[in-house]
């Protein structure tokens, strides 16, 4: 009996060796073909597929629908954790007119995103309209985790690309700015659309209050862990003999307790590795936050990733042609063209431009915003939104995994031509 059940095999056992199969295998084979970095999101998530129908009986996270916890809080920690390392990486704030296009882009490519989306939830897919304005303030993020490939790199490279820090930016700080639309959403489908009846109270409350204290929150957290990591005890301090584990323990803290007090949390961890950064700004510990808080991250999409292809079977099944046409226009027209528009005027080139226009790519952020409204409400449209939203995190891991590496290459050698 004893040597029968030796090599009995665990299901679960299984799963862990088919995602580390997976992960290997996504990060090696785009190396054959190419030396640049490789695109792997897009691969995790069509192996992961490939697991479910070929093994459809492997232990996987369940069905984001039906159980949306554990998504939410899986995805919720993997964003925190790439909001704070945008937040580090970013060497000089300085001159302020370099954050024009960052500003342009949240202030209105974001907001025009999110208004054409939901017209098209609602004119072309049928939506309500807090389904359909759930769907924009979704998609509307660029997002911090799936966009490192066109972010500034670690701590004190220097050269900063315009380019790459209007994205950093742009993705540190535009999750949590979308927060007050996906309340709006929830609002709507309590209430009913009418404004006069929670116009003030949401302007008031989810617009300024939370904004206001998330960025507060971050700013203190900031100055505080600071102060814990390179001024006391003044002869002992943390950041000549501490590991980088207090990134993680200063991005909990900050995020948890300014969620405590209704503020969003999401805006005040990315504001926390900014103040962060600027104190002792060339400390070699910096680099040492910075890497071990992107590692977790790293493990966590890879994960995250794997188990969004297992169960796009599953969300496949409600997707319609009208979806798909949505996702095409989404990505290809509506956010080129509002990024487009947005950035007239703000002292791009036109390949630069064109750039940060088009590379809006949509991954984790929008599977956690989707669960968060899911646990909080129940949805009409909830199977055509988790359909939508999957491809168009698919769709954009493929169009842009696999451009960046060029477009990037192009931006810098159009730049070095200008300095000759």
């Amino acid at each position: 009996m004893q040597d029968e059940a030796f090599f009995g095999l665990n299901r679960y056992h299984i799963a862990l060796a088919v995602v580390g199969i997976v992960v290997i295998l996504a990060r090696w084979l785009p190396r054959l073909i190419s030396k640049r970095e490789p695109a792997s999101a897009p691969l995790m998530i069509l192996f992961g597929a490939g697991v479910a129908v070929w093994l459809p009986d492997l232990a996987t996270l369940p069905d984001p629908r039906e159980t949306p916890l554990p998504w939410e809080l899986v995805s919720e920690l993997t964003v925190i954790v790439a909001l704070f390392g945008s937040g580090m990486r970013l060497d000089e704030l300085r001159p302020w007119s370099r954050w024009g296009p960052t500003f342009r882009m949240l202030g209105i490519a974001m907001p025009l995103t999110i208004l054409a989306v939901a017209i098209l939830g609602v004119g072309i897919e049928g939506m309500t309209v807090a389904g359909a304005i759930l769907l924009g303030a979704v998609l509307a993020p660029t997002d911090p985790v799936l966009a490192a490939d066109v972010q500034v790199g670690p701590p004190q490279e220097g050269a900063e690309h315009p380019v790459r820090f209007t994205l950093t930016t742009e993705a540190a700080l535009n999750d949590g700015l979308a927060f007050p639309f996906v309340y709006l959403g929830l609002i709507i489908a309590a209430e009913g659309l009418n404004p006069g009846g929670w116009a003030l109270d949401w302007l008031w409350r989810d617009v300024l209050y939370r904004i206001a204290l998330g960025t507060v929150m971050g700013w203190l957290g900031g100055k505080a862990l600071g102060y814990v990591l390179f001024r006391l005890p003044r002869d002992a301090a943390l950041a000549e003999t501490g590991s980088g584990v207090i990134a993680l323990a200063g991005i909990l803290l900050c995020y948890g307790s300014t969620e405590l007090i209704e503020g969003y949390g999401f805006i005040s961890v990315a504001v926390l590795g900014l103040t962060l950064r600027r104190v002792r700004q060339e400390h070699h510990f910096h680099r040492r936050l910075h890497d071990f808080s992107e590692s977790i991250e790293h493990a966590l999409t890879a994960g995250l990733l794997v188990a969004l292809g297992t169960v796009l079977p599953l969300l496949f099944r409600d997707l319609t042609w009208t979806q798909v046409g949505i996702a095409a226009v989404l990505l290809l027209l509506v956010r080129p063209l509002s990024g487009w528009l947005a950035l007239s005027g703000a002292g791009l080139g036109r390949r630069d431009r064109a750039i940060v226009a088009v590379y809006g790519v949509r991954g984790i952020g929008s599977i956690y915003y989707l669960c968060y409204a899911g646990s909080h409400m129940e949805f009409i449209d909830e199977a055509a939104l988790w359909s939508l939203v999957a491809l168009v995190i698919l769709a954009s891991t493929f169009l842009h995994g696999f451009s960046v590496g060029w477009a990037m290459e192009r931006s810098t050698e159009g730049r070095a031509r200008q300095g000759r």
